[in-house]
């Protein structure tokens, strides 16, 4: 049987099979200056004129282990970086912000060939590392000397209504790494409002908007560390695509429309509901904890100023609890329509808009034009300006783009919306704004690992059921 594959060591036939496979990369990416590599594989396989594995001698008959392990050492490197980069990537769920769909200790294979690969902004670093050095705490593992403008390779399709997505946190191109967990720019949004509301209890004047945010971000950075981090090094979120570019979305009464028709609902959506209990009575926590609520749901549930708890709930669940005899009523929490949420994107009192009352909002499309005026700049701005590498300023009413006034604006790129299926714990979309198509990682696609952080190694630590539990859009 052997002598029929012989042909499988001939150098010949390794140098045009790893020719041919080569070339077909190089078709993928389109860059083909990489065509300068044929020669290497010819040497390597053929001339042999340079040593390429030089950490060995060549011709050895006998390797030792310690060269064995280099070779296999080596190979893992290159295989894995290849693979981590163009095709499929480890990620774990750290937040519950897509609980019940997706729980906190999930461990997930995301797919990069779904919406297509991205070549990396900063192709300068370190294997296996993301924007920080483990052990350090800025120390960046890439360098910035050469930068690559964003460019997506082939995939199998593009993002979806309701698709499950991995990408880059959009607001996290300025970081404070002592609170790295929130936005810098809601903690300087937070530090201008003290400031005004302080100016406004003491009778003074109040100033404009701008001077107080100018003043908050020298606050900021000089009481926090502050880095900046391009766009494939920024934080990976996971969130389901609520919206697609072109659609309009609203919400209403915490139900999302989009185009004027309800959104479609996932039977693990969680919202925040009031539980009231009878007197003397309580909620059992084992009880609640079988359901799938956390220790940490639970106790955030204990500190609210209201009788009872406050728990993120689907609506079976709701329904299950509502019939406990130690419970007198249960009621999905929905803030009032008049209510406004600072926080809220796009921040601006104009659009009194909050958690459950949204919208109506256009999702750019990639080559679509829009009017812009005072009114609804705040809404593209940042589109504009950071996501777009514009130079934007208004300037008495007017608005100027690179030093031209303007207005209308056409989009270079999609966008999309992105939601938490635990609607009322999730910093989303709604808070930060649109996703850039830029900064799309990709999809999951299967569960290979899930740990209830929770429970113990002999109380059911790992969950069984969900490993290798194919993602789909309904989960």
């Amino acid at each position: 049987m052997r002598k029929y594959f012989k042909f499988l060591k001939n150098k010949y036939f390794k140098f045009g099979f790893w020719t041919f496979v080569f070339i077909l990369f190089i078709i993928w990416i389109g860059s083909w200056w990489l065509i300068l590599g044929i020669p290497i594989i010819f040497d390597y396989y053929i001339s042999k004129k340079v040593n390429w594995t030089f950490w060995k001698k060549r011709d050895l008959e006998k390797k030792s282990k310690l060269i064995e392990w280099v070779d296999a050492l080596v190979f893992a490197i290159i295989a894995a970086t290849i693979i981590r980069m163009f095709f499929i990537e480890a990620y774990m769920i750290p937040t519950s912000s897509l609980e019940k769909s997706l729980l906190v200790g999930d461990y997930l294979f995301v797919s990069k060939i779904s919406y297509g690969p991205r070549m990396p902004n900063t192709p300068l670093s370190i294997p296996f590392m993301h924007h920080t050095i483990p052990g350090t705490k800025a120390s960046k593992p890439y360098l910035e000397w050469i930068k690559s403008p964003y460019k997506r390779l082939a995939g199998l399709g593009e993002v979806q209504r309701n698709d499950i997505v991995v990408f880059n946190f959009p607001v996290g191109d300025t970081v404070a790494i002592e609170r790295s967990a929130e936005s810098y720019y809601k903690i300087v949004r937070g530090y201008a409002r003290q400031n005004m509301d302080a100016d406004s209890k003491s009778g003074k004047e109040l100033k404009s908007e701008e001077y107080y945010l100018n003043n908050a971000r020298k606050l900021v950075r000089g009481n926090y560390t502050i880095v900046g981090r391009p766009v494939d090094k920024k934080d990976n979120y996971v969130k389901r695509c609520v919206a697609v570019a072109g659609d309009i979305l609203e919400i209403k009464s915490s139900e999302v429309y989009i185009n004027g028709q309800k959104g479609e609902k996932f039977e693990n959506a969680q919202q925040n509901y009031h539980i009231e209990v009878k007197a003397g009575k309580s909620l059992n926590k084992k009880t609640l904890l079988d359901m799938g609520i956390s220790s940490e749901d639970y106790s955030i549930s204990q500190r609210y100023g209201v009788a009872g708890y406050v728990l993120p709930l689907t609506e079976d669940y709701a329904k299950k609890i509502s019939k406990f005899k130690s419970v007198s009523f249960v009621e999905k929490i929905v803030h009032d329509s008049a209510v406004f949420d600072p926080d809220i994107f796009p921040h601006d009192l104009r659009y009194k808009w909050n958690n459950d009352h949204f919208g109506p909002l256009y999702i750019p499309e990639a080559g679509k034009t829009i009017k812009i005026d005072t009114s609804n700049i705040s809404k593209y701005k940042r589109i504009i300006d950071v996501y777009e590498d514009n130079d934007i300023k208004i300037t008495d009413e007017k608005i100027f783009i690179n030093g031209k006034e303007v207005k209308e604006y056409t989009f270079k790129m999609n966008y999309y919306f992105m939601m938490g299926d635990n609607r009322s714990n999730s910093a989303d979309s709604r808070f930060w704004g649109f996703v850039p198509d830029d900064h799309v990682v990709g999809k999951p696609v299967f569960i290979w690992l899930s740990l209830d952080k929770d429970k113990t190694i002999f109380t059911g630590k790992i969950r069984f059921d969900r490993i290798l539990k194919i993602i789909d859009d309904d989960i």
